[in-house]
């Protein structure tokens, strides 16, 4: 058996194929509305196809030699773990990157310009809805699409109690935070029955109908005007530049990832953690145990929603002003990607993937026009290459050793 058959060429040439005619428009023709001229540049098609097909190719092969290795895993009695594994489970390596990465992260904004410590930050805000969709998704196993409105809510409550109650930031983070919280519960209660496809229409159209409130709900909300002149986060009533500022959400929003990440791993660990994934993995066998199916399902969406109501608050706290067009599907789109991408159950997997999804956009813009078409063929090599996203959460399982015959809590990553 070869690598490269005949009907893999075959197969890669109808890709290149393929590939030419959905980019044809984009990369072939070039309108001047000025001159009104139209220009083609067959260079870009001939590219494309060489390109596709070279890629098609470079697929297959990498397809080849995972299933060939992994006949031979299958085969071989006692699979070696890799060089890499080793690394990490070594004290001695472990510690100097944790150390190296903690400095790098603490420094970020000394070492770079605002305008990176803004994306950073905007970042950091990603991971974590991330991190609280995760708990929704990744754990419970409760398919969402409509996270955003809980952003909504919490951004919203923010620029309205400040509006009309004159609320500083301090006070209405836990606010917003808690009301989240309770419209999670309000969304809970009617899909308790609903699973798979039907909960995801559902809480699409949640997200939708939260989205249209606030843009038609003037006298509420202004409408799409939406409300500016929000303050940011004080300091102890310290007056602060807006560079300065801008490190401060930065640090701020790195404090509240901090504590997420530890909140969200002990739930993870806790035997609420361990009744989401039973109930993600079957809900019948999950009630039979004696779970309280309904309560579970609840408790994920309250806690799932405080977080995207906590960021919510710092976004609007960043942007100084929030309008119903910040908070579409598209948002909803972007979070629950960052989990997929990352690897549902995975605290690390979100986090890498909340980075590559927020950051790769912004710097691939030198790839001006082809920035989105270079970003959309990233995420399909993921898909292809990496279908369980980048880090697998692993599940713990009970093995028996032939020598001992007792049970071993291992970690089947």
């Amino acid at each position: 058996m070869t690598m490269i058959s005949r009907q893999d060429v075959k197969r890669s040439l109808l890709v290149s194929l393929w590939f030419v005619f959905l980019s044809f428009p984009i990369m072939v023709i070039q309108v001047n509305p000025v001159e009104r001229t139209v220009v083609w540049r067959w260079s870009n098609m001939l590219t494309v196809a060489v390109a596709s097909f070279l890629l098609s190719l470079l697929v297959r092969v990498w397809l080849f030699r995972q299933e060939k290795r992994l006949v031979q895993v299958q085969l071989s009695p006692s699979p070696q773990p890799s060089i890499f594994h080793d690394l990490l489970k070594q004290q001695k390596f472990r510690y100097p990157l944790v150390i190296a990465g903690s400095v790098i992260v603490l420094a970020f904004p000394l070492l770079f310009s605002s305008y990176q410590a803004n994306i950073m930050t905007t970042a950091l805000m990603y991971i974590v809805l991330g991190l609280g969709l995760n708990i929704v998704v990744g754990l419970a196993g409760l398919l969402d699409l409509g996270y955003v409105a809980f952003y909504a809510v919490g951004a919203y409550s923010y620029a309205l109690l400040n509006l009309h109650f004159d609320l500083g930031f301090w006070a209405a983070l836990p606010v917003g935070g808690l009301l989240a919280a309770l419209f999670g519960v309000l969304l809970g209660f009617p899909v308790l029955r609903l699973r798979g496809d039907y909960l995801a229409i559902v809480t699409l159209g949640f997200g939708e109908i939260i989205r249209l409130i606030l843009e038609n709900w003037s006298a509420f909300s202004k409408g799409p005007s939406g409300i500016s002149n929000i303050p940011r986060p004080g300091f102890f009533g310290v007056e602060m530049s807006l560079d300065q500022a801008m490190t401060f959400m930065y640090y701020l929003m790195l404090g509240l990832l901090a504590a997420t990440i530890f909140v969200v791993n002990r739930l993870q660990d806790s035997r609420l953690g361990r009744a989401w994934v039973a109930l993600r993995e079957d809900e019948t066998a999950c009630q039979a145990m004696g779970i309280d199916k309904a309560g579970t399902k609840l408790i994920a969406f309250a806690l799932g929603a405080f977080w995207a109501g906590l960021i919510g608050v710092i976004f609007a706290a960043k942007t100084t002003f929030v309008n119903p067009a910040s908070f579409t599907f598209m948002e909803s789109a972007i979070i629950l990607s960052i989990v997929v991408l990352g690897g549902m159950g995975s605290i690390t997997g979100v986090i890498f993937g909340a980075l590559i999804l927020i950051l790769l956009p912004e710097y691939l813009r030198p790839l001006s026009e082809y920035r989105m078409l270079a970003f959309g063929a990233i995420l399909v090599a993921m898909m292809i290459f990496k279908p369980e996203g980048f880090i697998t959460g692993s599940r713990r399982v009970y093995r028996f050793q032939a020598q001992k015959n007792s049970p071993i809590l291992k970690d089947d990553e």
